[in-house]
Formats: C-alpha cells, structure tokens, sequence
C-alpha cells in the first residue's frame, strides 16, 4: 500500500514518520470554506474530507491521508491569523481560558473513505502583552489555527491543562491515525 499525505505541515510530516509509515507528500488545492449551518465539532471532519475529495482519483494501491485542524472557543473559530495583531487578538481571547481544538482526518483508498474527529481541550494560563509580542515575534505563528503551536514556547510555557491528545492538538490525532492505518493494511491482505 501507497500512502500520501496531502499536507504541508511540517508537524504533520514528521508525526507520520515517527510513527513509522513510508509515505509520499503529496499537494491538494482546494479552497477551505464549509457551510455555516455545521455545528464547530462536524467542521474539521468536513474540511477533512473537502481535501481528499479535491485530490486526483486515487489509483488501486493507493491510500490518501488528509486532515483538518480548527481552534474554537465558546464555539467561535480561530482560524489561521493573517497578521500580528489578529494573532495577538486571538491569543489574548485565549488567555486563561479553556478552549476546544478538533482535528479531522480522512483516510481514503479506491473503495473506502474513513473520516474521524478527535477533540482535545486546553486551558492557558495568563498571558501577558510582553509574553505574547515575544510568542509572536519569536515564532511567527501565522500557519497555524489559534495562531499558536502546543511544542513552542507558548505551549511549554502557558499551558496549564490539557484533556485529550497532545498529537491532536499539534495537527495530527496520531492514535486514530496509526489504528486505522493497521486496519486499512490488515484489510489489504
């Protein structure tokens, strides 16, 4: 079995690796919109699976992982943000709350499309402007949904409390991830 990764996550390249898979990345183009009567928790999946469905036709052998990560609180979304002061928008809303982070993923081969959610909760502790001007600056979080990365510094620093993955707050729900993948090679036998 071939697996592509449809992604240019360099997290999510280097979670697929440590979990041990071969794989190829591959690139989809597909506009991220979803519509607006979905509830927070369907819309991960949902782009999960607009970007598998974007790709190519599959070819026998082949098997396409995509995924989907979105940051919410109080059911708004945080999105990617498009400049330093919308990061530092979003993380002040962050600070010393509780937040929801979904990451969908899709696995699809010529017969078969597995789609999953998985949901961690994150609490940060309080961030302050200097705290959160050195976080940006420093790491430029403009890629990422929440405008922040769990294994940088605001991560080791002002996380006081997760629930769930770690890996699905990074991008990846790496034990659904590798579960499935057993399954889909078991199945190919």
């Amino acid at each position: 079995m071939k697996i592509l990764l449809a992604s240019n996550s360099p997290r999510r390249k280097e979670l697929l690796k440590e979990l041990g898979f071969d794989f190829e990345v591959v690139s989809v183009d597909c506009d991220e919109v979803y519509p607006d009567h979905l509830e927070v928790d369907q819309i991960a999946a949902y782009l999960s699976e607009l970007k598998s469905n974007a790709f190519r036709p599959l070819n026998e052998g082949e098997l396409l992982i995509t995924a989907d990560t979105i940051v919410a609180l109080d059911q708004e979304i945080l999105g990617k943000p498009n400049d330093e002061v919308h990061a530092k928008e979003m993380l002040q809303k962050l600070s010393g709350k509780t937040h929801q982070v979904y990451t969908g993923i899709t696995l699809r081969t010529l017969t078969k499309t597995i789609t999953k959610t998985d949901v961690a909760n994150v609490e940060f502790d309080d961030i302050n402007d200097e705290e959160l001007d050195f976080y940006i600056k420093k790491y430029k979080p403009f890629d990422k949904a929440g405008s922040y990365g769990i294994q940088e510094w605001l991560g080791m620093a002002k996380i006081k409390n997760i629930q769930g993955s770690f890996y699905t707050i990074m991008g990846l729900p790496t034990h659904l991830v590798y579960s499935l993948l057993k399954d889909f090679e078991q199945a190919s036998y």
